[in-house]
């Protein structure tokens, strides 16, 4: 009976598969046209803002329902037929607001019924994508969000009591008008992060993550632990392109872990740097993810101002992991890997400038001025200018037309995420819970900025257990940012903390996705890889800090460097704690003087910063001197 039953699923499976395979010429072309539609749209076409909203939504929708099938069971020609269903139903409630758009504001914006059914069916098929997409926590949260405001907010006593509003009245809020499902978060998707996601792809397909590994291993493989520090070179240039912590861990990983584990290091280790360093893609420059565009729009602060202020922190952070690196080959003794030097330098940047230009080119226009989507609009077209000029990745018109459908696929689910946030966000606006939340959040911490951190710190990781990153940061900032202003942070550092500390959910045991990935490539224990993961990335906890009590962020350059430059020493001696080698093996008993002298590096004090110094240059002397007596 069991093997009978493991047959039928296995022929089920197969049908499934094929069935599914009929349909992607269809998905492929239908992603090309999307991505064809939002480059026109972002460059030389106009729509009004809720317009291009509502088609980025319907677009993605329709394609999102044909590649995540409603369920693995039943039938499978009902269950396709109704992913087709909901595709063309999806397609038609965006299309619906256009068309009636010009006849609801003649009714003085009084709905009529199906102006009702259209709104509801918007957001039923957005929270059944969500689910689809990302899980059944944002769908759940939206809906707790929207009864609140219909039904038990007005039993609730307190601070969070709410009378309520009429169904009618939520309904065209959230579908008629910028407040709900094609607000601020749907216009950051539909334009910035479609945009780069679109820029990523064409650079991939033009040999960009050929070109980042071998540029990471001629820069850094003639060093100690070479192999763990291509990981975080590599990982840091790849995640400014790819957008996902879990991708860059993927797409790197599969190459720098087995590399690392050949060079010595052991596999938790090798799994737990790559994760550290992918999950860091998101927070650097020029591109960071998605959080950079959202911060921009959130905030109303210039993307320049914000990819500006980021660039030292990021740096921090990744030469926390490259000590990390460097002192664990020291203490175990691993050797130079020669082979890991691979060509030359200059030969490989010689071969791979086609992929350089288009990043030069994107920052030169940030730089002068353009805006973030006009300026990867036209970066895109010299990706493949310049790929002309290379005689291995030249982009054809099949690399095109691949390059277009990747990076609608790729931009599915961030979108989907987004529009789906637009309903949380609009029901916190709507309800004024973000106010509230944020003054019982100064309450509960009694004024303190640091146990107040403590707490934004404990949510993000409690958010990050159910949600991505880029939700979390989102209900964080709405949520949080005001108390942090209210005590003294100016906005931009409030963002900044809010959005590093967003990042943990991808290490921190017990859902930290990015762990999980690498140690299925390592072929390690999830758990363990995410403790190792933990310990490796404390910048992610640490760096916030700076933001909060020094000059990191809103001080002049002088000020900014000050912080920086003692930064890096104090994460160097900071490691040594956690590694046991400093200059040389260190003793247990002298890890806690190290530790108090790292904080001496880290305090918003010049004067502390240089008695810290020169107390490093002490121990160095001392340490190579013991080592060279020794010898």
């Amino acid at each position: 009976m069991n093997k009978l039953q493991s047959d039928q699923k296995i022929e089920k499976t197969k049908a499934i598969a094929i069935a599914r395979s009929r349909l992607q010429p269809f998905i492929y072309w239908l992603a090309v046209a999307v991505a064809l539609f939002h480059i026109w749209v972002n460059t030389f076409g106009f729509l009004s803002e809720t317009w291009r909203n509502s088609l980025h939504m319907g677009l993605l929708g329709a394609l999102a329902f044909l590649m995540y099938p409603i369920a693995k069971q039943g039938s499978v020609k009902i269950n396709l037929i109704l992913d087709l269903f909901l595709s063309i139903l999806i397609l038609g409630v965006s299309v619906y607001l256009i068309l009636a758009d010009q006849a609801l504001y003649d009714r003085n914006e009084v709905l009529i019924l199906p102006d009702l059914i259209f709104a509801g069916l918007a957001i039923f098929l957005v929270l059944e994508l969500t689910r689809r997409t990302a899980g059944i926590i944002i769908p759940i949260i939206a809906t707790l969000a929207l009864t609140y405001i219909l039904f038990w907010g007005q039993y609730i006593d307190g601070i969070f009591y709410f009378r309520g509003l009429s169904l009618p009245r939520v309904l065209y809020r959230m579908y008629f008008t910028d407040e709900g499902l094609f607000g601020s978060a749907a216009s950051i998707s539909s334009t910035s992060i479609f945009m780069f996601i679109l820029f990523a792809s064409f650079l991939l397909k033009s040999g960009g993550s050929e070109f980042i590994i071998n540029l990471s291993r001629a820069i850094a493989g003639k060093f100690p632990g070479g192999s763990g520090l291509v990981a975080v070179f590599a990982s840091s240039l790849m995640g400014t392109i790819s957008g996902s912590a879990v991708a860059n861990t993927v797409s790197t990983g599969s190459i720098t872990i087995p590399m690392m584990k050949k060079a010595g290091f052991k596999a938790k280790f090798a799994a737990g740097v790559e994760t550290a360093a992918s999950v860091g893609g998101q927070i650097m420059p020029p591109i960071m993810g998605a959080g950079a565009f959202i911060m921009a729009q959130l905030t109303a602060l210039p993307y320049t101002k914000i990819v500006e202020v980021a660039v030292l922190p990021a740096i921090l952070y990744f030469a926390n992991i490259g000590f990390y690196v460097y002192q664990e080959a020291k203490q175990k003794k691993l050797q130079v890997e020669d082979s890991l030097g691979g060509d030359r330098l200059a030969k490989i940047i010689r071969e791979g400038i086609h992929f350089l230009v288009p990043i030069a080119f994107l920052i030169g226009m940030l730089i002068a001025g353009y805006t973030p989507t006009y300026a990867a609009g036209y970066s895109i077209i010299i990706v493949v200018i310049s790929s002309w000029f290379s005689k291995e990745h030249k982009m054809n018109l099949k690399d095109i037309l691949d390059a277009l459908a990747l990076g609608t696929k790729n931009a599915v689910s961030t979108g989907i995420l987004l529009v789906a946030a637009g309903i949380i966000i609009g029901s916190i606006a709507m309800t004024g819970a973000g106010v509230t939340f944020s003054q019982m959040l100064v309450t509960y911490a009694g004024g303190n900025l640091f146990f107040a951190l403590i707490l934004i710190a404990i949510a993000s990781l409690l958010l990050g257990m159910g949600l991505p990153v880029t939700a979390a940061y989102i209900m964080l900032a709405i949520l949080a940012a005001p108390a942090l202003e209210n005590m003294g942070i100016s906005l931009l550092s409030a963002h900044l903390i809010i959005f590093w500390l967003s990042q943990d959910s991808n290490i921190t045991p017990p859902v930290c996705l990015a762990a999980y990935a690498a140690a299925g490539i390592a072929k390690t224990k999830p758990m363990e890889t995410a403790i190792e993961a933990w310990k490796i990335a404390k910048g992610l906890y640490i760096i916030p800090l700076l933001f909060a009590y020094t000059a990191l962020i809103d001080g002049n350059i002088w000020q900014q460097l000050d912080v920086f430059i003692f930064g890096l020493f104090g994460f160097y001696i900071l490691t040594s704690v956690f590694t046991g080698y400093l200059f040389r093996a260190i003793a247990l008993r002298e890890k806690i003087p190290l530790l108090a002298l790292s904080c001496l590096l880290f305090f918003p004090d010049f004067r502390l910063h240089l008695i810290g110094f020169a107390i490093g240059v002490f121990i160095y002397i001392y340490q190579t001197r013991k080592t060279a007596i020794d010898s």
